[in-house]
């Protein structure tokens, strides 16, 4: 904290040491004690990164949390049954009311969510396939992380925790409130204000990064990934999309390389497969974990 005045030093203290976690468990560095003229004030904003930034930090250290594998994939993707459950009604409704455009639409749309909730327990089967890597005392490795959310995340998180094994949520505060999942560990849900600094954190400890079908989000952060090892700035590791189907119609990488825009060796950055069991192989493999 060298080079922060006498008030900007009391207000980042004063908000670590509070770092009480909300009523749903996360920890808000900003639920510290303060008002407009404090922590959450508009000149606050260095100060409000400064504390998203050390505030996990200071706890995945005291966890002794040394590396992850960061998982993403989308928070619309829901669990087989409750795909089945969704697809009934909107059949129902449909028969209910057969000219009914909105309804069919509906129904379409349950189509969707059941073809994709294999995704779900393929999440389920990565982190369980990683839970005893993640095991130890004095260090814990390949610790599985996720957005903190529904979908992959909460499915990534419940492999984890159905194996006996720890795992963290990086939650995102959102113009629709995405609360943390019921599988994040108890001490291990983060809430961040500011996507960067909750990009910084998925990136400082992932030793491999793993994508699961997903919209705008996943995507971002993929490819701000891929962009950071093909420049350099941060070493190569595994990163594993899952889904073959889905990434061949999302991103025509080979187009990319035929157009000059991408090189092979930047093709091969990534590997394809099609289960979380296969993705956890890909990870193995490349560390020779047992």
């Amino acid at each position: 904290m060298d080079g922060l005045d006498a008030r900007s030093r009391e207000i980042l203290l004063s908000a670590l040491e509070a770092g009480e976690p909300a009523a749903n468990g996360e920890i808000r560095p900003e639920n510290a004690p303060g008002n407009g003229n404090g922590v959450n004030a508009e000149a606050a904003r260095p100060l409000r990164v400064a504390l998203e930034l050390m505030r996990p930090e200071l706890v995945l250290r005291e966890r002794h949390i040394h590396s992850t594998v960061v998982v993403w994939g989308s928070a619309r993707i829901v669990c087989p049954a409750d795909a089945r459950a969704e697809l009934a009604a909107a059949e129902a409704a449909l028969q209910a009311s057969p000219g009914d455009a909105a309804v069919a639409v509906r129904l379409a749309e349950a189509h969707a969510r059941l073809k994709y909730s294999r995704y779900y327990d393929e999440a389920k089967a990565l982190s369980a396939a990683l839970a005893q890597a993640c095991d130890g005392v004095v260090c814990r490795e390949f610790v599985v992380v996720t957005g903190g959310g529904p979908g992959i995340m909460e499915a990534a998180n419940r492999g984890a925790h159905e194996a006996g094994a720890i795992s963290a949520g990086f939650n995102i505060e959102l113009p629709r409130e995405q609360d943390p999942n019921a599988y994040i560990t108890p001490g291990l849900s983060f809430a961040f204000r500011y996507f960067a600094v909750r990009k910084m954190h998925f990136m400082m400890r992932a030793r491999a990064l793993v994508a699961f079908p997903g919209g705008f989000g996943t995507l971002d952060e993929l490819f701000e990934a891929l962009t950071l090892v093909q420049t350099r700035k941060i070493a190569p590791i595994p990163i594993v999309l899952v889904g073959r189907n889905y990434w061949s119609r999302v991103v025509d990488f080979d187009f990319l390389v035929e157009e000059g825009f991408i090189c092979d060796e930047e093709r091969s950055l990534f590997e394809v497969v099609d289960t979380g069991a296969e993705a956890a192989r890909v990870i193995r493999r490349y560390f020779t974990l047992t």
